[in-house]
């Protein structure tokens, strides 16, 4: 009788202990999976963040100022515009053959 008992008694023990690192595993997966999921939150917060502010850069406004400014570019006016008649860029871009206009 005592063997069986203490073969019981084993079995409580291994069975309370197996148990404990059950709970274990499961409460430090969960914290992981609780921050995992703020993880997600704070990332989806920055991508939405971001996308306001690529939107706020490419303003038409914006994009015509750093043209302006960085670029020293200026906007087409009938005053500084040439227009080139067709058929008249052929000729002045025929490379010469041998020597030859």
């Amino acid at each position: 009788m005592t063997r069986l008992n203490i073969v019981l008694l084993l079995a409580v023990i291994v069975s309370a202990l197996y148990l404990v690192r059950t709970q274990y595993e499961s409460r430090r997966l969960y914290a992981e999976l609780d921050r995992a999921r703020s993880e997600a939150r704070r990332l989806e917060t920055e991508h939405e963040r971001l996308q306001v502010e690529k939107r706020a850069q490419a303003t038409p406004a914006r994009v015509e100022r750093l043209a302006r400014e960085q670029l020293q570019m200026r906007g087409a006016t009938p005053a500084i515009t040439q227009y080139v008649a067709p058929g008249a860029g052929k000729a002045a871009s025929t490379p010469a053959r041998g020597g030859q206009p």
